[in-house]
C-alpha cells in the first residue's frame, strides 16, 4: 500500500490519468444493453406457449429468456466461438488471422468476432464496421466479461441475435421455423437456427436451401468429429429435412393475450390457464359457433374458473368468426344486459334475510306496478308456486313481487357488495326491471361472485363454520398471484351458508337442455349449480353454473347488440355449458351447513313454518334466520258438515255434527289461476243454504288492471271488439253486480265475465257482491 501511495505522489498526472480511464472502463457498458420492443407472449401454467403479439417495432422478439437449451447452447459455441469459455470476451489469435486474411484480399473476408464482441455489436446497432468501432467492440466486450456470467451473455446473443425476416431471438425463431419451444428442438433444428444468425439477410427458411443445408450439415459434421453427438444422430440428422416458410404462432388464447398485454407489454407472462382444457373448449365453442352463426348469432365467450384457488382455468373471449362481427372484442369483460342470470341473488338475500323459506309459496298472478308489467316467459300463470320452483323455472313475475316486496333499494346494496362493476346507478334508475335484465354486468363479475358463493360453502365446511373477510376477492390469470381470502371471522361476509347452500338446492333442479332431459338417472352425472338468462329482445343469453370446485359461465349473442330469435339461454348457453363441464372432473356436491341450519316442521302444502291448522307437515332443514318467518296463512279452521260437503255453522247445525277441519285457502286471484295448474286443489266448501255464512268472501280483477290503457280491438270487417272484464271471487256462486262509473251493466254468477263497450277516455269499473264487498279498477280507453 505504501508503493502505491508513494507512486502515486511521484506521479500525480499519470495516476489521475489512470484513474480517470479506470472509471470511464467502469461505467462505458450501460445498464441496460438492450431497449428494443419486445412482444408480449403468454403461457400456459405449465409454461406452453398459449399466444404472442408483435413487438411495436414489427418484429417478433420474445423477452430476454436466461434458459438456454443445451443443444441450441453447444451449437452456438462451435459454431461462433469454440473458445467461448476461454477468453476474455475477445480471442486475439482470431483477430490476427481474420486481420491477415482481409489485408491480403483487400475487403472483409472473415470475421474475428467472440459471441461476447457479437453481443456487444447487436446492441449498438447502425454503428459502423471500421476498425475503430472493432476497437470499442473489444473494449465493451472485456467490461461485459467482467460484469456478466458466460451463460448470461450468451442468453443475451440468443434472444437478440437475428435469424432472418423479422424474426429475432432464439424462442421467436423456434415458434416461426419449428413451430414448437426451444426446448424441443432437434439436434438438427438446434444447428439450422445456430448458423442463421450468422447471414440472416442471406440464408433463412425458404430461400438459400442449398447455403443452408450446408452450412447446418457442416456444423453436425463438426459436432460428430468433438463427439459431442454419436454417429447415429449424426445421421438421423444430416436427414432432417429444412423449414419451408415461417409458421405463424399459437394463438390458443388471443383474448386474454389482449387483455395482458393492457398492463404487461412487451412482457413474457406465465398465466393460470390450463393449455388443453383451453384447447378442448376452444374447439366446443368453434363447433358451436358453426350452429349459431346459421342463424346469424356469431359471438360467444366462456370463463372457466377454479373455485379453490380463484384461478382463471380457461378463457375464450370470442368466436372464432370474423373482423365484421367483432372477432377480436373480448366479451367476457364487456356490460351486456342481465336477463335473470341475478335471481338467485335476490333469492338467496332473502333466505339470508329470513323473509323466505325455500319452498314459501309465492304468488304468480297477473302483476302490476305503476306501468311497469311484468310477464313469465310462457305468458301463462301459476297462481302460486314455491319460491324454489319459481326459481328453477326462471319465472318473471314471482321474482318481481319477491323484489318488491324484498325492497329495491336493500337488494341493490347486495349487489354493491358482490362487486358488480356494471352495475353504475342507483337502485331507482332500474327500477323492479333490475332482477329482469334491466341493469348490465359482465361474465366476468358474474362468475366472479358466483365463485365466491361457492367458496364461502366451501370454507365453512372446511374452516369448522368460519368465513373469510376477503371471500369476495378478484379472480386471477396470473401465476405469480397468489389469492388472499383474509382473516377467519364468525361473521357472514354477505350471505350465509345456509341461504346460499338452499340457493343451489334450487339451482340444482334448473331443467337441461334438451339433449340432457334425462340427466338426474345416469350414475355419474355432474351435479351442477346452474341458471341461465335471457335479455330484453333475445341479445343476451347466459349460462352460469357451478360445482364444488369449478365455476363456468357462457355468454352468447352478437357484439353489436343486434337480436336474434332462438337467441335464449337455455337454447343456446346451456349447451355449451354442459359441454365445458363434461370436460372437468367430477366434483362431489356442497356439505350442509349444519351450523347454519335447523330442523323444524314445515307445511308440506305452503312451504311456511307449519301452523297449528297444517295436518301435512315434514321434517326439513331451513336457515337460521328463517325462524322468525310466519307460520302458514293459508290454513284455515272451517266447521263443515258430517259429509264434509257443506260449511255449517252452530246457528243451522248440532254441535256434535260439526266437524271442525283445516282447509288449504289462497286468495281468490291466486286461487283461480293455482286451480288450473292444480287439479286436486279444493276450493273452500260453501255455506249450507240454512246455514247464515260468515261475510268472509273476496274478489279481485284478473283484467283490466289498474290504470290501464285499453286499445279496443277491431276485427276483419273494422268493427270494433266488446271488452272483456273478469274478475275472481272466493265463492264463484255469488252473484257479482257490475257497474260502469256508477251506472249499472249487468250482473253475473259462476263465471264472472262482463263484456262491455265503453266510450274513448277515462272509466271507473265498479263490482260488488252480495256481502258487500266492493272492488274497483280505473281504465282509459284510447283510439
Amino acid at each position: 500500500m505504501n508503493r502505491i501511495k508513494n507512486y502515486i505522489k511521484r506521479h500525480k498526472i499519470k495516476s489521475a490519468i489512470l484513474a480517470v480511464l479506470l472509471i470511464a472502463y467502469y461505467f462505458c457498458l450501460p445498464n441496460q444493453l438492450f431497449k428494443d420492443p419486445t412482444t408480449t407472449v403468454i403461457t400456459s401454467s405449465n409454461n406452453e406457449l398459449l399466444g404472442a403479439q408483435i413487438a411495436k417495432d414489427g418484429q417478433w422478439r420474445f423477452p430476454q429468456n436466461d434458459s438456454i437449451p443445451e443443444k441450441f447452447k453447444i451449437c452456438i459455441v462451435q459454431f461462433e466461438d469454440e473458445y467461448f469459455y476461454k477468453h476474455p470476451g475477445f480471442n486475439p489469435i482470431s483477430i490476427y488471422k481474420a486481420l491477415r486474411d482481409n489485408l491480403k484480399s483487400g475487403s472483409v473476408k472473415r470475421g474475428g468476432s467472440t459471441i461476447t464482441q457479437q453481443v456487444i455489436r447487436l446492441s449498438r446497432k447502425g454503428q459502423s464496421r471500421t476498425y475503430f468501432e472493432k476497437l470499442k467492440e473489444i473494449i465493451l466486450a472485456t467490461r461485459l466479461e467482467l460484469r456478466e456470467s458466460k451463460n448470461n451473455i450468451l442468453s443475451y446473443y440468443s434472444s437478440h441475435a437475428p435469424f432472418g425476416g423479422n424474426v429475432v431471438g432464439l424462442d421467436a425463431a423456434s415458434w416461426r421455423y419449428f413451430n414448437r419451444n426451444a426446448n424441443q428442438l432437434s439436434w438438427a433444428e438446434s444447428a439450422a437456427l445456430a448458423v442463421l444468425p450468422n447471414a440472416p439477410s442471406l440464408i433463412y427458411p425458404g430461400k438459400n436451401q442449398g447455403q443452408l443445408l450446408k452450412k447446418r450439415d457442416r456444423l453436425l459434421k463438426k459436432l460428430l468429429e468433438n463427439a459431442l453427438i454419436d454417429s447415429l444422430t449424426y445421421k438421423l440428422s444430416i436427414a432432417e429435412g429444412l423449414p419451408q416458410k415461417p409458421y405463424p404462432l399459437p394463438q390458443i388464447a388471443p383474448h386474454l393475450l389482449q387483455r395482458v398485454s393492457q398492463t404487461n407489454h412487451g412482457k413474457r407472462i406465465k398465466t393460470t390457464i390450463d393449455s388443453k382444457l383451453q384447447q378442448r373448449v376452444n374447439y366446443i365453442i368453434k363447433n358451436h359457433y358453426n350452429q349459431l352463426s346459421q342463424n346469424e348469432i356469431y359471438n360467444a365467450a366462456v370463463l372457466v374458473l377454479d373455485v379453490k384457488t380463484r384461478q382463471v382455468l380457461a378463457y375464450v373471449g370470442n368466436t372464432p368468426t370474423d373482423k365484421r362481427h367483432q372477432k377480436d372484442v373480448d366479451i367476457i369483460n364487456k356490460p351486456r344486459s342481465t336477463g335473470s342470470i341475478l335471481k338467485p341473488f335476490l333469492y338467496a338475500a332473502m333466505l339470508d334475510a329470513g323473509d323466505l323459506l325455500p319452498n314459501t309459496l309465492v304468488a304468480d298472478v297477473p302483476t302490476q306496478f305503476g306501468s311497469y308489467n311484468p310477464e313469465n316467459y310462457n305468458k301463462t300463470y301459476d297462481g302460486a308456486v314455491p319460491a324454489s320452483r319459481a326459481l328453477s323455472r326462471s319465472l318473471n313475475v314471482p321474482a318481481v313481487r319477491m323484489l318488491q316486496e324484498f325492497g329495491l333499494d336493500r337488494f341493490h346494496h347486495y349487489l354493491k357488495t358482490l362487486q358488480l362493476k356494471d352495475l353504475k346507478y342507483n337502485a331507482n334508475h332500474y327500477g323492479l326491471s333490475l332482477i329482469l335484465g334491466g341493469a348490465e354486468s359482465n361474465l366476468w363479475d358474474l362468475c366472479k361472485s358466483y365463485a365466491a358463493l361457492s367458496s364461502t360453502l366451501n370454507h365453512f365446511t372446511e374452516t369448522s363454520s368460519k368465513y373469510f373477510t376477503n371471500e369476495f376477492c378478484e379472480p386471477t390469470f396470473l401465476a405469480s398471484n397468489n389469492i388472499d381470502f383474509g382473516d377467519k371471522t364468525s361473521g357472514k361476509t354477505l350471505f350465509d351458508a345456509a341461504s346460499i347452500y338452499l340457493t343451489y338446492e334450487s339451482l340444482k333442479e334448473v331443467n337441461r337442455p334438451e339433449s340432457d332431459e334425462s340427466w338426474e338417472f345416469f350414475d355419474g352425472s355432474k351435479q351442477v349449480a346452474w341458471k341461465t338468462g335471457t335479455s330484453f329482445g333475445f341479445r343476451d343469453a347466459w349460462a352460469i353454473g357451478t360445482t364444488k370446485d369449478y365455476v363456468v359461465g357462457v355468454w352468447v349473442g352478437n357484439a353489436d347488440g343486434e337480436g336474434r330469435p332462438g337467441l335464449v339461454g337455455v337454447q343456446t348457453a346451456a349447451p355449451i355449458l354442459f359441454d365445458v363441464f363434461d370436460l372437468l372432473p367430477n366434483s362431489n356436491w356442497f356439505s350442509k351447513p349444519f351450523d347454519e341450519m335447523q330442523e323444524i316442521d314445515i307445511c308440506k302444502q305452503s312451504g311456511h313454518r307449519a301452523s297449528q291448522n297444517c295436518k301435512n307437515i315434514e321434517q326439513k332443514f331451513i336457515q337460521v334466520s328463517g325462524l322468525k318467518t310466519k307460520p302458514c296463512p293459508y290454513h284455515v279452521l272451517i266447521h263443515v258438515d258430517n259429509n264434509e260437503s257443506f260449511q255449517v255453522s252452530a246457528s243451522c247445525e248440532d254441535l256434535n255434527n260439526i266437524i271442525h277441519k283445516p282447509w288449504f285457502v289462497l286468495p281468490p286471484l291466486m286461487a283461480h289461476y293455482y286451480k288450473t295448474k292444480n287439479p286436486f286443489y279444493k276450493p273452500l266448501p260453501k255455506f249450507r243454504s240454512d246455514c247464515l255464512g260468515e261475510n268472509t268472501a273476496s274478489m279481485e280483477f284478473i283484467y283490466p288492471k289498474e290504470n290501464n290503457a285499453i286499445f279496443l280491438p277491431k276485427d276483419f270487417d273494422g268493427n270494433t271488439n266488446d271488452l272483456i272484464l273478469k274478475i275472481a271471487h272466493s265463492k264463484p256462486e255469488s252473484t257479482l253486480f257490475w257497474y260502469l262509473n256508477d251506472t249499472f251493466i249487468g250482473s253475473t254468477k259462476d263465471i264472472h265475465d262482463m263484456a262491455i263497450m265503453p266510450k274513448q277516455g277515462p272509466h271507473i269499473i265498479t263490482v260488488v257482491d252480495k256481502f258487500g264487498n266492493e272492488a274497483k279498477r280505473r281504465i282509459t280507453i284510447s283510439e
